[in-house]
């Protein structure tokens, strides 16, 4: 049985290896072997606990548990774009879980907090064009690219990304 619960100090750890594990599984090809190898876990694990330590007023960090171990993530921050709304800012759900609708319960919780925080709000995220799975996925949930621009990644490097937009929040309540 899954279980969600917002996320506390303490999972910055596990949300950072599983941030990283799911890194290295999708964008292997996309960034560079040598930040995914030999980086990617100190790179998030910075984040998450400055994150979680010290969340911002606008933030909302929601894990999903497969009993007492984290098996997905989202991350969303409301009022971040005056035109896209509140952004998605991560969404991973171990490959072992995923098909069982996590990421859409993920995502559904998410948008439930960001409409209680801004109801008037559009929801957005940005995906990498080459990510073609998280792509279909998120088309399916109704999401529509909006534009695509060219972004620098942890790595240095660059790449093409979507911005993906619900324009009305409540589609995904």
């Amino acid at each position: 049985m899954i279980t969600y619960r917002e996320a506390t100090s303490a999972d910055a750890e596990s949300i950072a290896q599983l941030h990283s594990l799911s890194w290295q599984q999708n964008y292997r090809g996309i960034w560079s072997d040598g930040f995914l190898d030999n980086y990617v876990v100190e790179n998030r694990r910075t984040v998450w606990q400055e994150r979680l330590i010290q969340p911002g007023e606008n933030q909302y960090v929601i894990v999903a548990l497969s009993g007492e171990t984290i098996c997905g993530f989202a991350c969303a921050y409301s009022h971040d774009d005056a035109i896209g709304g509140t952004l998605l800012d991560n969404l991973h759900v171990h490959k072992q879980h995923k098909g069982q609708g996590i990421g859409t319960e993920l995502i559904r919780q998410t948008a439930t907090w960001a409409y209680r925080e801004q109801a008037e709000s559009s929801f957005y995220l940005w995906v990498l064009v080459k990510n073609i799975s998280a792509r279909t996925f998120y088309e399916g949930l109704g999401a529509i690219n909006q534009e695509e621009v060219s972004v620098e990644n942890p790595d240095g490097s660059f790449s093409d990304c979507c911005r993906y937009v619900w324009p009305d929040i409540t589609t995904l309540l």
